[in-house]
């Protein structure tokens, strides 16, 4: 479906809207509640996230290099995957060697990026996930619509009819009742399985170990009941200490969701050694480039790295909360997927998702490590438009300008910098305006824009207006 009928059908579901408005203002309502009771400082913490953030970006190769060397040491068996079809290959490799047919996932969006569930499933290899959201949307074969509640566009009426369809158990609509029909469908896969996957909240390069963080135990699960435990990390998610890893965790949760904590953190630091109880016999750490190492190489984009996955940008942005994620057609969506999905995937490709943005700049004020979201869309429009900074983009070169808007553009700015013909341009309006109405759906620009705008009245005028608080000079 092209992405302009996409957004249209979203747009018409009122259903979605409903759940988004009600979601999202709650998510809003939370985190804008706990920063006001628990928080001292929250802007001189979102400093510091950023400077950790910054820091470890500028010495990213030397600490991954930190990280490889002490995982192994820790007996953490690391691999490196320069694109998707690499870290794909790796974890069926593993899973041929060791005859697993069937794979348990914790929430990973890397696994998401790669396509990892469609990969395995071409390979004759199952891959279920466990967390309440993905559960949900993997039975009615959706990818996430938000990067941190995959499935925050159901409301419980309509996971209970989900469930009963799927599941083939009695309709329920009370929280309560939905998990323990999902906690009981999961043990049973539970009970058989030999590998489990994970992503990866922060790997720690001064002590070779992962930090995990979820809130229902299924990642717990998937990393210390199998024999064998995957982590896709991307390569920004590396840290140098402990220290740094709290500074941001203490950032992304209540962004992400309102709360102080998760209910599980999971810090990974070996296999199971011998005289523990349990823990996998073999951890794997996957470390995913796919184009990051370009990104990084951006004096101005690279900032987007910075990025800890916790989704508020999306819980903040006025064009999120209309369509939700699925309109974006890519695999993050919102303000940081507008600027990082052109990049990891290609502009010419996911170029179109940078006009979801109405450059109100929520998304800036909002993010805990201080990313210019707002600006690097603006200037990835810039580049794409051809009229950037001339950094290298995936893909860019692979767009034709449209000459049509160069030229359009380049009028506007004519009139718009010329006195004498802003007033012409006024007096045109206000003679001819009027016409436009009843020819606007005859004429293609204007047929365009009014197919979902009422056409304006247009009040312009030679004398400008005073407005009260603006000083004139």
């Amino acid at each position: 479906m092209e992405a302009r009928e996409l957004i249209t059908e979203k747009l018409n579901d009122s259903q979605l809207r409903k759940n988004l408005d009600f979601a999202m203002s709650l998510l809003q309502t939370n985190r804008k509640k706990l920063l006001k009771d628990r928080y001292g400082d929250w802007e001189a913490l979102r400093e510091e996230g950023r400077k950790v953030k910054q820091n470890t970006l500028s010495r990213l190769p030397e600490l991954l290099e930190r990280f490889e060397e002490n995982a192994k040491k820790n007996g953490i068996q690391v691999h490196w995957a320069s694109d998707a079809k690499d870290a794909n290959d790796i974890i069926y490799n593993l899973a041929k060697k060791n005859n697993v047919t069937k794979i348990l996932k914790g929430k990973s969006m890397a696994s998401e990026e790669i396509h990892f569930n469609a990969y395995l499933k071409k390979k004759g290899i199952q891959a279920i996930e466990t967390d309440l959201g993905e559960i949900i949307i993997q039975l009615i074969d959706e990818p996430p619509v938000h990067i941190v509640v995959p499935a925050i566009h159901k409301n419980r009426y309509e996971i209970g009819e989900i469930f009963e369809k799927h599941l083939k158990v009695e309709r329920f609509s009370e929280p309560k009742d939905l998990n323990a029909v999902a906690r009981t469908h999961l043990r049973k896969e539970f009970q058989e399985f030999k590998m489990g996957l994970s992503g990866v909240n922060f790997a720690i390069a001064n002590e070779g170990a992962i930090w995990l963080l979820e809130n229902e135990g299924n990642g717990r699960m998937s990393t210390t009941v199998p024999d064998i435990h995957i982590a896709i990390c991307g390569i920004e998610k590396i840290v140098e200490s402990f220290d740094d890893a709290v500074i941001l965790d203490t950032l992304l949760i209540p962004s992400a969701t309102g709360q102080s904590i998760t209910c599980y953190n999971n810090i990974i630091t070996s296999p199971r050694k011998d005289g523990d109880l349990d823990g996998p016999k073999e951890v794997h750490v996957i470390l995913l480039d796919h184009h990051r190492s370009d990104i990084l190489s951006h004096k101005h984009y690279s900032k987007a790295l910075s990025c800890i996955r916790c989704g508020t940008c999306m819980n903040h942005c006025p064009v999120y909360e209309k369509v939700g994620g699925h309109a974006y057609g890519a695999t993050y969506p919102g303000p940081i997927g507008e600027v990082i999905s052109p990049q990891i995937f290609g502009i010419d490709r996911y170029g179109y998702i940078l006009n979801l943005c109405s450059l109100c700049g929520r998304c800036s004020e909002v993010c805990p490590v201080k990313i210019p979201l707002a600006e690097m869309i603006r200037d990835l429009r810039s580049e794409k438009a051809g009229q950037g900074s001339g950094e290298e983009i995936l893909g860019i070169s692979r767009i034709k300008p449209k000459m049509a808007e160069k030229l359009g553009f380049k009028i506007f700015a004519f009139l718009a910098s010329t006195p004498w013909a802003w007033k012409s341009m006024l007096w045109g309006v206000k003679v001819f305006g009027p016409i436009g109405k009843p020819l606007a759906p005859l004429l293609p620009m204007i047929k365009q824009w009014t197919s979902c705008r009422a056409y304006p009245t247009l009040d312009a005028s030679f004398q400008s207006q005073k407005l009260e608080g603006v000083i004139y000079e």
